[in-house]
C-alpha cells in the first residue's frame, strides 16, 4: 500500500508505505537525534529495540487498530526516510482516530510533516468513511507540531490536563471528514 503527497516547486512527492525490516538502518539514524526522543514515548536506541519497533507496526497493521508508515523523499541516491506518521485508535464504536507523526531531524523545517499529515489524513477519511473526525495531540511546549497541525488544516480545539507519560498540558487538534 502506497499513499503519494504531491509533488510541487519546491518539494518533491513523498511516498507513505508500512514500515519494512529494511527501514531498521535509516530508523536507528532518525532516532539518534535527542529532539525526536524528546518528544517519542517509544525510543529506539538500539538494533534490538529497532527490530521490537518494526515488529509492532507490523502487528499493528494485522490488528487493524494502528497504521505506521514510514515517509520516503526521492533523493539523488534513491529514496530517503524523512518521517514516520501514524493513525491510532481506529475502531467502529469511535468516531474519531488520531493522527501522529515524528519528522527525522534532517528533513525538518521542508514542510515534510504537513504534506505527510494531510496525506495520511486523506488516505484515512478514504479508507475509512465511518470516521467523523481525527485528533492530533502535543504537549503544550511543542511548538512545531502547533504549526504542523495548522499548516495541515487541523483546528485547535482545547488545552488537554497533563496524563502519564506527559508531564505537561497538551493541545487537541481536530480535523472534521469532508
Amino acid at each position: 500500500m502506497l499513499i503519494e503527497s504531491q509533488a510541487s516547486d519546491t518539494f518533491p512527492a513523498l511516498i507513505l508505505r508500512p514500515w519494512c525490516e529494511d527501514d531498521l538502518d535509516a530508523l536507528l539514524a532518525a532516532y539518534r537525534d535527542p529532539v525526536l526522543r524528546r518528544w517519542t514515548r517509544v525510543p529506539v536506541a538500539n538494533a534490538a529495540e529497532g527490530r521490537q519497533w518494526l515488529n509492532r507496526t507490523r502487528q499493528d497493521w494485522d490488528d487493524g487498530r494502528r497504521y505506521s508508515f514510514a515517509v520516503l523523499e526521492d533523493t539523488v541516491d534513491g529514496p530517503r526516510l524523512v518521517a514516520n506518521v501514524v493513525l491510532k485508535g481506529v475502531t467502529p464504536e469511535r468516531p474519531a482516530a488520531e493522527v501522529g507523526y515524528w519528522t527525522a531531524s534532517w528533513a525538518r523545517g521542508r514542510g515534510v510533516a504537513p504534506r505527510a499529515v494531510t496525506a495520511l489524513s486523506r488516505w484515512t477519511f478514504d479508507r475509512f468513511p465511518g470516521l467523523a473526525r481525527l485528533d492530533l495531540l502535543h504537549q503544550v511546549d511543542n511548538v512545531a507540531s502547533c504549526r504542523v497541525a495548522q499548516k495541515s488544516g487541523y483546528l485547535f480545539q482545547e488545552v488537554l490536563a497533563a496524563r502519564p507519560p506527559f508531564p505537561l498540558d497538551g493541545h487537541r487538534h481536530t480535523l472534521t471528514a469532508p
